[in-house]
């Protein structure tokens, strides 16, 4: 792997860097999650019994298929409701993430699982990490086909928002279920892109500026339905410094 850094550049210039998993320890992670799917089968094997006595042929094809199907949807569903991480990723803190540093997919969840299937060839994923090797952005084939890449999740302390918020109420506040769905819908790698971007603000020329804080905020506001009369009075860069304070705020409260 050339680089250990993503860099993401907006169309209005700038530039995010994100710390890239080496692929050394993204197949730690995928032999943890080897380990938890094979003691899913093992689990799974205990319920065949029974049709052993029935039908010994349709007890066998059944466990296959079904075995199948768990090792497809264990990352599948894991990636997707826990935002692009399985339990062997949880555990060394990665994630995966579209490379565009856009919102991940479900079609793309799908895409890059899928071609485990090639990446996985000859045995112990020897074509998938050769080419994630010498991939620049450290990508498997089914990672290039999805367009996805896998990054570290940095530990951070959430940091004092109160500066951005220049001395306003944070009108989300009064809203605790709409900072919920926040706090589910947006990654931590997004949260730190977009704390970027409001504290790189004087590096931006206005035009620039602007138009990436109203795409900012059209993104996770198609993600999250508010109330209209709660945006009507805040601009696009007040309502992404009050999404960023209620996103790290919660994070100060638990410790996160």
């Amino acid at each position: 792997m050339k680089s250990c850094d993503l860099q993401i550049q907006t169309p209005e210039g700038a530039t995010f860097s994100l710390r890239l998993a080496s692929p050394a320890l993204r197949g730690i992670a995928v032999f943890i999650d080897v380990c938890m799917m094979q003691l899913l089968v093992r689990v799974l094997q205990s319920f065949f019994v029974a049709f052993q006595w029935i039908s010994p042929d349709f007890a066998t094809a059944l466990y296959i298929f079904l075995n199948f199907l768990l090792s497809v949807l264990y990352a599948i569903l894991l990636e997707w409701f826990w935002h692009g991480q399985t339990l062997g990723k949880r555990l060394f803190r990665l994630r995966v993430m579209d490379a565009c540093g856009r919102q991940l997919t479900f079609p793309q969840v799908v895409v890059r699982n899928l071609l485990r299937v090639l990446d996985s060839l000859p045995s112990f994923y020897l074509l998938g990490g050769g080419i994630a090797f010498f991939s620049p952005r450290g990508q498997r084939l089914g990672d290039m086909l999805a367009d996805t890449v896998v990054v570290v999740v940095q530990r951070q302390r959430a940091p004092n928002i109160q500066p951005l918020l220049a001395g306003r109420w944070n009108s989300l506040r009064d809203h605790p279920v709409l900072e919920a769905r926040l706090r589910q819908g947006i990654s931590p790698e997004e949260a730190t892109l977009l704390l970027r971007a409001l504290t790189r603000r004087d590096e931006l020329a206005p035009p620039a500026r602007l138009t990436l804080y109203r795409e900012l905020a059209a993104d996770i506001q198609s993600r999250v339905t508010f109330p209209p009369t709660l945006l009507e009075e805040l601009t696009d860069e007040q309502f992404l410094r009050n999404v960023l304070d209620s996103l790290f705020a919660f994070r100060r409260v638990t410790g996160g």
